[in-house]
Formats: structure tokens, C-alpha cells, sequence
């Protein structure tokens, strides 16, 4: 029986461009789903229970994860000479880890093996045909063009206008669906190189044919494509750009070449490859699965949240399934420790008491009705020297009611009872001890009280004094857990007068 795939694609906090790994995604999806497997997809989060597929590790992926997960690395950028400037702990991530890519001239930069890299071309994508196709002589866009700038680029466009043809770029980050209504009324996309390595841009180039929209594409001679888009895109050079565009783009031959340019490209279909990439991923899921720790994981940090702010290697709690935490759990409500629990993307996961080293909680605490409860569960969860991140809206800023799920407001004393008034919540060895505060704009920035429309404060686990618990048995309704001092069997002997003093 086959394990199941899950899709990841990394995505740093409000980062828009990792939408741009959605088609390649929903690609591999598409033909392992083909080929009987169970595939998820899911942003930043990783699953224990399957093989992970990662697209966009090298916007940040914690190499110590792999020990948990079966993680296999897709790599969709340009490497080595004249490609992408990357980070050198990304070419380290691949170079000690299960890789597939995209393209062969990649490989020699992270691995001396290129036999042993699955290679997956990006070809048709059958979910993608629009029935009915705007006819290409109708539509109203001329030429779109997708991509970043860069000078080079600016360059070409600025020749194929003065051409007099009209060429449209989108004036903000837009991907997936909402990108694909505009190339579908493009009369044809125009693809040109962004690195000097001039590897051909297949992703984007498959998607577009894929829409039914012909591409006319840069060739250099660094340039070499996969065979399938050999007779599938308008090919031009630096020498004929202006020529093509000022005399043939436009015209009924190119629109009927481009007709069949499409109706070739439909025939693609690299099904082989994607059964060897399954069968790579469950032979190796299955070897790491077995060699992986068995025992229960016990996070040490803990972040009181999910949606938008996830956070990987964390344990992500949450109390709305929507959020896709790894795990539902309340701790503003009563919480019997040690906890053991089960999740499909942490696994087994145990919580004792004094586990913890940190808390993340991210305009959460003005949402939760219990809030000594809440605060006193994760005294108990941390470590001594354990701290707590929180970040609230002030009160006297806007923001404090904007969410009209929010109870309360917070100011610069709400704090207090868990620092210096702890006996009032019954705590008795341990308080917290408020470390920083600061407040923030609304863009998150520090900056004086007045502006503030933010609160970040760092809380930590700390032993009371033996003269703060003399205030709590003071000052509690009890005098704070005294000993039983129930009789044992020897207590006669402190009586006999044979015993040395």
C-alpha cells in the first residue's frame, strides 16, 4: 500500500509570491492523484503521517524537521552558474536531502549522484482547458507578459512596443486563478529569460499552453527545453524579436500556427516520470519512517495560534479547525497534565508540566474568556525561565476594537496580577516576572506610547521568594498548601527517651 503525499509550499508570514508555486503544485498533485495516490496540499505545515513534497524551501526550512518528517525537496529554481542567487543553507538542505527537479542542468549543484535525482517536467495540465477557448484573433489583450523586471527584460518589452504592439503587464503580485483570467484573453504571453543561465522558463510556458494561450518565447543559446515545447511555442532570438513582432505577430498564419502549436502540446503527457517520482517517494518515505525516533515528541516551544501565523517546527494550537492547527486544544479551560494527544501533522505529542522554553501568543489573549485560566496553564506548562511572547492591541488605540471578537482591551497594568499580585490567582511557586515591553505602530513597529497601537510584552516563569510566599499565605483563603503531617509508623520514636538529641 502506497503512503500518502503531502504537498507543501513554504510561504514566510504574508509573503504573496509563494502563491507563484500554487501551479506547479496543483501539477503534482494532478498526476500523482492519476496514479492512485492520496495527496494533500497545505501551506508551511508538514505531515507526519506522509511524505512530504516541499516547494519553496529556499525561502527558509529548518533542516532539524527532516529528522521528524519524510521530507522530499522540489526544487523549481535556477542553480548554478548565471542562475539565482540563493542562500547557501538552502544548497546545503539539498545536498544532504531527498531532491526532485525540474531540470537536469540544475542537479551538478547539489549533488555528485544525477542518476539518483527523479526528474519532472511541467508539461499539459488536462484540469486547465478552457471549453470553450476565447477565439485567439477575439481577445482583448494583445500581449501579456509575467514576470519580475529587470533591466534586460524592460529592454525587450520596450523593442516589441515600438513595434506597435501593445503589451500588458500587471501593475501588482497576481497569481493562481485570478492570474489565469487574464491569460486567457491574451492573444499570446511572452516569455523572456531573467538569468544569465538562460534555462528555459518551463513552468510558467506549460501553464500558459496548458490555458489554451500560445507563448512566444526567448531562445538563446544556452536555451534548452524539454522536446514537448520544441514545436508548441513561437521561438525567437535576439536578432529576429523585432522582425517577428513587427511582421508576423498578429497575422491569420500566426494565429494558425499557434492553433496547432496548442493542439500539439495537448499530447504531452510525462505520466512515467511522475510513477517513478511516486515510487521513489515511497520507497525512501518508508526507510525514513523506520529510522525516524519513535518516541513521543514533547515541544519545547508553543505557538498560541494557527491560520496566517503558523509556525513550523512549532506545536501550533488552536481552537477553530479552520485555522489548521496541529492540534484543537483550549488551554484557557481546565487542562490535566501530563496530556498525551494524536495529529496527523505533529504525530504523538505529550505535555508535562515545566516542558516548555516559550509561548507565542499573537493577538490572542483579548480573544480568550478564561484569562487566569489561560495564564496559569502556561505557568505550569513552562520551564523556570520560560518566557511568553505576547502581542495585544492597546486600548487606547483603534485597533483595540476593531475585531468584534475581541473581550477586552489591554494597557501597560494588565499585567500586573500576573507579576506582582499572583496570590489572587492562587499561585504560589511560581509567578511571572515582566521582562519588556514595547509599543508598536501599525506596522508593527516600535515607537513612543502616544502612537501606539500595539503592545509587545515578554513574560517569564519565575520562583517566588520565600517573602512573596509569606504575602500569599498572608493574603490567600487558605495559608498555601501546607504540608498534611499525616502520622507514620516510626513517629512514636521522637518520644523515647533513648533517642539522641
Amino acid at each position: 500500500m502506497s503512503l500518502e503525499i503531502h504537498i507543501c509550499i513554504v510561504q514566510p508570514g504574508g509573503y504573496v509570491h509563494s502563491l507563484g508555486f500554487l501551479d506547479q503544485a496543483r501539477y503534482y498533485r494532478y498526476q500523482l492523484r492519476r496514479l492512485g495516490a492520496e495527496v494533500s496540499l497545505a501551506k508551511n505545515r508538514l505531515r507526519h503521517d506522509a511524505v512530504n513534497l516541499i516547494f519553496g524551501a529556499h525561502l527558509g526550512f529548518d533542516a532539524e524537521l527532516r529528522t521528524r518528517y519524510s521530507c522530499l525537496f522540489v526544487n523549481l529554481e535556477q542553480l548554478g552558474e548565471g542562475g539565482a542567487v540563493l542562500r547557501p543553507d538552502y544548497l546545503r538542505l539539498l545536498k544532504g536531502s531527498a531532491v526532485a527537479d525540474y531540470d537536469a542542468e540544475n542537479v551538478a549543484a547539489y549533488s555528485a549522484h544525477p542518476d539518483e535525482v527523479p526528474l519532472l517536467p511541467l508539461l499539459f495540465a488536462p484540469y486547465l482547458a478552457q471549453q470553450p477557448a476565447m477565439p485567439l484573433e477575439e481577445r482583448p489583450i494583445d500581449l501579456l507578459f509575467i514576470g519580475t523586471l529587470n533591466p534586460r527584460r524592460s529592454e525587450l518589452l520596450a523593442r516589441i512596443e515600438a513595434q506597435g504592439v501593445q503589451v500588458t503587464q500587471f501593475d501588482a503580485p497576481t497569481y493562481g486563478p485570478e492570474r489565469d483570467q487574464f491569460i486567457g484573453q491574451a492573444k499570446a504571453v511572452y516569455n523572456a529569460h531573467f538569468y544569465a543561465s538562460s534555462r528555459f522558463e518551463q513552468a510558467r510556458v506549460s501553464h500558459c499552453l496548458s490555458l489554451g494561450t500560445p507563448v512566444i518565447a526567448e531562445r538563446g543559446p544556452a536555451t534548452r527545453p524539454h522536446a514537448a515545447f520544441e514545436d508548441a511555442v513561437h521561438w525567437v532570438d535576439d536578432a529576429g524579436l523585432d522582425r517577428f513582432f513587427a511582421e508576423r505577430f498578429g497575422t491569420p498564419e500566426f494565429f494558425a500556427q499557434s492553433r496547432a502549436q496548442l493542439q500539439r502540446f495537448r499530447s504531452s503527457d510525462p505520466q512515467a516520470s511522475y510513477a517513478d517520482l511516486l515510487a521513489f517517494a515511497n520507497g525512501y518515505g518508508r526507510a525514513h519512517q523506520q529510522r525516524r525516533p519513535a518516541e513521543v515528541w514533547q515541544p519545547l516551544r508553543i505557538n498560541l495560534g494557527s491560520g496566517k501565523d503558523y509556525k513550523s517546527g512549532w506545536l501550533n494550537l488552536d481552537v477553530v479547525a479552520h485555522t489548521q492547527p496541529d492540534l484543537l486544544l483550549d488551554l484557557g479551560k481546565p487542562l490535566t497534565l501530563p496530556l498525551r494527544m494524536h495529529s496527523d501533522l505533529a504525530g504523538e505529542v505529550l505535555l508535562e508540566e515545566g516542558q516548555c522554553e516559550l509561548f507565542y501568543a499573537n493577538n490572542v489573549l483579548e480573544h480568550v474568556p478564561d484569562l487566569p485560566m489561560l495564564m496559569g496553564n502556561l505557568l505550569r506548562l513552562l520551564q523556570v525561565g520560560g518566557a511568553v511572547e505576547i502581542e495585544v492591541p492597546y486600548e487606547k488605540a483603534l485597533t483595540a476594537w476593531q475585531d468584534p471578537t475581541h473581550l477586552r482591551a489591554m494597557n501597560e497594568n494588565s499585567w500586573r496580577y500576573y507579576t506582582g499580585w499572583f496570590w489572587y490567582l492562587g499561585w504560589f511557586e511560581h509567578r511571572f516576572e515582566s521582562v519588556e515591553m514595547v509599543w508598536l505602530d501599525e506596522q508593527l513597529q516600535p515607537c513612543a506610547q502616544p502612537q501606539a497601537a500595539f503592545m509587545r510584552v515578554l513574560l517569564r516563569k519565575v520562583e517566588t521568594t520565600l517573602r512573596e510566599r509569606t504575602t500569599a499565605r498572608t493574603m490567600q483563603a487558605d495559608f498555601g498548601g501546607l504540608p498534611e503531617d499525616w502520622p507514620i509508623e516510626t513517629s512514636d520514636a521522637v518520644f523515647r527517651e533513648d533517642v539522641a538529641v
